[in-house]
């Protein structure tokens, strides 16, 4: 017996001391797959990225892992009891393995040869999703059991709790409980319920298979499951239970939604960034903070969809999607199949036709209800026939629709749903902060999801008359006034940069004769616009024009420059008129304000050139060629580069006066409803309708908007930028500038009004009826007449104030 005992001890202890060889074995083996102690402690989760307005409002998101981290402290006790329950009730007693689990992965190795799982902890699964793979093996199981006791010596449990919750994946690209909380219940984890809180704790064992959207059936087993053993735990109460578990499954796919729709801006702001970071740019949890307003950005974004759908109806109905009778009489769940197979719009509907009469029909929606769509909600709906053309006004709803017709809806303040179709003709919106370039709003097309296109930046348009201001500007820092005259006639220009022979006209074909450039600008004269080009040369024209930020080697170098024929961006156009909006200084647009790390620290903060109205500036021969200034800003003091001066004040007032002409009475007078007088701007359109253009402006903000189709096709009859375009610039610059003071281009002191007469622009005659007033700079005024006879002599400086003083107490009288 004795005998006995000794070979068995003797045996133990050869066995124990191969166990511990074979141990040591294996641990040589893995241990340079063991992380540090500061590598256990500087774990780095993958964050995306995230882009948010000016006024910190998430506009997107980009990364493959959806994850919002949290502190240990913000965990909901119910959720970290729940974990507990369900994967590793002895989590704060154990030693960071299971004795009894690694029983039954042993006797799975000697079973089978391949680690099967089973006994991991809270711990060896931290240890598996931050350091090691997922593969079942001898080698990787070993490793994972030395991490863990490795790391339950160097952290803290609530610390590997936390990296527990943030790193754990749960489905649908949710890393981590907050972001689950996200995803299912489009909540934080604060605002859980018992029920959902152990339905997500139920999904790290089997993400799929246990997913609440997936297999509902299943999840809610799960559910029950850990709430049977949070109560036998002692976890929570009998009646807290017994709400739980009879609580409905109430998770949906919310994703990430945004809280402000800005898709074009967010996907500018990822490219430009990658090109720094590359791929590290989805993981590193960066933060990026736009110069976006966040309300003007929901304007702009109605803006161009009311535009764009004003348009599409305006030229008629291109027809229902597909009629299938055969639908009418199937089932529901086939009828809603057949339904859902079409791609939509965010927020319509599609819809079946069930049965009509003369003043409405019966339509089955995609969610299977049922509803009366009025016949406001189609009367609109005369038949397209081409851009130019519609057919006979419906009048009665047969004329539109019939059973059987598949048809799109899209929501109606009015009669809640009206009649639809995706639009074919596109529109863009840019608006600027005209003292800084930040891009306060961007629209790049009517819909980001089914097309990504750009064409606030990616899209060259050819400008129209939208370009013709700069000309305009030219010709007054030649020495033009807003009264010098062109002859508004036929004319051929012979020029070797054209084709041919080139007879340039006025919209409509009318000359109007002898016209001063103040009526050219607010009636769009084509002829005007060609002669004075011609007359200023267009080599000095083109060198001028780079003041406003053009490259002279895109522009046209032949007369149709003066047409707006170059092809350029909204946002080049924008960033001319900052010019114009700003009193002569240029800006250069900019949409990062800053990015921050993970931890909050700044990597990169916008230093804007920026209008110095008011700021203090500082010695040039402190700070290099570049001057600065010291500006009061809402974020306190900060040094910027100051905006350089690219035209006199002079010419910046006298070219803003003119344009508010175009308002009040040229081809922009339809926003004269926004009763603002600060608001200047300019339409344009391409010859055959092709772009329709409006860019307007007060004293700090620049809005273009541009209208037309991605292939350039006509916009058809009656679409010019004052029909097309400018609509939408009354609708965003209405609530943009809502409660806003009136913001004007100061009029410079240097300037002086005189009456003129209209017709030559030459100064009036003492008594005249029919003269005007006029604004110009000193050394421009014309020459005092009297009678016919010209007076030649110089008129001094007393003389012009004493004149300019009697011309606004005349004003003043007439008003």
């Amino acid at each position: 017996m004795i005998r006995a005992i000794k070979i068995l001890f003797i045996l133990g202890v050869i066995g124990a001391l191969a166990a511990a060889g074979i141990t040591y074995g294996i641990y040589l083996n893995v241990k340079d797959r063991i992380p540090t102690v500061a590598e256990l402690k500087d774990t780095k989760l993958q964050i995306p990225l995230r882009i948010y307005t000016r006024d910190s409002k998430l506009i997107g998101e980009f990364g493959e892992q959806r994850r919002t981290p949290v502190s240990y402290d913000e965990i909901p006790a119910n959720l970290e009891n729940a974990i507990l329950a369900a994967e590793d009730t002895n989590f704060y007693h154990h030693p960071g393995v299971d004795i009894m689990g690694l029983g039954r992965a042993a006797f799975q190795l000697v079973s089978s040869g391949e680690i099967q799982g089973g006994g991991s902890t809270i711990t060896m699964q931290v240890a598996r999703n931050y350091f090691l793979s997922f593969e079942q093996t001898f080698t990787r199981k070993f490793t994972e059991i030395f991490i863990s006791l490795k790391m339950e010596q160097e952290l803290t449990k609530h610390e590997i709790l936390e990296l527990y919750v943030n790193k754990i994946y749960l489905g649908k690209r949710a890393y981590g409980f907050e972001a689950a909380a996200q995803v299912y219940y489009g909540k934080s984890l604060q605002e859980l319920d018992l029920a959902q809180l152990a339905m997500i704790a139920g999904l790290p064992k089997a993400p799929s298979r246990f997913n609440p959207i997936v297999n509902p059936s299943r999840a809610l087993i799960r559910r029950n499951w850990i709430l049977q053993r949070m109560l036998s735990l002692g976890m929570i109460n009998k009646e807290d239970y017994q709400t739980a578990v009879e609580a409905p499954i109430t998770a949906q796919n919310h994703g990430i939604s945004p809280d402000v729709e800005a898709s074009y801006v967010a996907e500018m702001v990822r490219a430009e960034l990658y090109d720094k970071f590359g791929d590290d740019l989805y993981n590193d949890g960066l933060v990026v903070y736009t110069t976006i307003n966040s309300e003007r950005q929901l304007e702009a974004n109605q803006a161009v969809y009311d535009g764009v759908l004003a348009y599409d109806e305006r030229h008629g109905y291109r027809g229902t999607l597909e009629t299938r009778p055969d639908l009418v009489s199937a089932s529901t769940e086939e009828q809603t199949k057949a339904l859902k197979a079409h791609s939509n719009i965010v927020d319509w509907t599609m819809a079946l036709v069930l049965a009509t009469t003369e003043t409405d029909a019966t339509v089955r929606l995609e969610d299977g209800s049922t509803v009366t769509l009025p016949w406001p909600a189609m009367s609109w709906a005369r038949p397209y026939i081409d851009a130019d053309r519609q057919g006979a006004a419906p009048k009665v709803v047969a004329d539109v629709l019939v059973p059987g017709d598949v048809i799109q809806l899209r929501p109606d303040s009015q009669t809640n749903w009206r009649l639809a179709q995706t639009p074919a003709v596109q529109s863009a919106l840019i608006s600027l902060d005209s003292k800084d370039g930040a891009i306060e709003s961007l629209v790049g097309g009517f819909n980001f999801f089914a097309n990504k296109f750009n064409r606030v930046t990616q899209s060259k348009r050819q400008p129209g008359s939208n370009f013709k201001p700069f000309i305009y500007t030219s010709a007054l820092n030649q020495g033009y006034t807003a009264a010098s005259i062109i002859n508004d006639a036929p004319v051929v220009f012979e020029d070797n940069n054209l084709a041919a022979a080139w007879r340039p006209t006025n919209d409509g074909g009318k000359f109007y004769g002898p016209t001063r450039l103040r009526q050219a600008l607010f009636r769009s004269q084509n002829v005007v616009s060609v002669r004075l080009l011609d007359e200023m040369g267009i080599r000095p024209t083109l060198e001028f024009l780079k003041r406003f930020g053009f490259d002279p080697a895109e522009l046209p170098h032949n007369l149709s420059l003066s047409l707006g024929s170059a092809n350029l961006s909204p946002l080049q156009i924008a960033a001319g008129y900052t010019v114009f909006s700003n009193g002569g200084f240029r800006v250069q647009p900019y949409l990062i304000d800053r990015v921050e790390d993970s931890e909050g620290n700044i990597l990169f903060q916008a230093e804007p050139i920026t209008v110095c109205d008011p700021c203090t500036l500082l010695e040039l021969d402190q700070l290099g060629d570049v001057q600065m200034g010291l500006f009061d800003t809402p974020q306190g003091f900060k040094t910027l580069p100051v905006a350089q001066r690219v035209i006199d004040a002079d010419i910046a007032y006298i070219i803003y006066d003119m344009m508010r002409d175009v308002i009040r009475y040229g081809t922009g007078r339809r926003a004269l409803v926004l009763k603002r007088d600060d608001i200047a701007g300019k339409t344009g359109t391409t010859n055959d309708g092709r772009d329709a253009w409006f860019s307007g402006f007060n004293g700090d903000i620049v809005t273009s908007v541009w209208t037309g189709f991605d292939d350039s096709s006509p916009l058809g009859r009656g679409e010019w930028g004052g029909s097309a375009s400018l609509p939408t610039w009354i609708s965003y610059m209405r609530d943009a500038l809502a409660d806003q003071e009136p913001a004007y281009i100061a009029k410079p002191s240097s300037l002086v009004t005189v009456r003129i007469d209209p017709k030559t622009g030459e100064r009036a005659l003492p008594g005249q009826k029919d003269a005007i007033f006029e604004v110009f700079r000193p050394a421009n005024v014309p020459a005092q007449r009297v009678l016919n006879v010209p007076i030649t002599t110089g008129t001094s400086a007393t003389d012009l104030k004493q004149e300019e003083a009697k011309a606004e107490t005349a004003l003043e009288n007439l008003f």
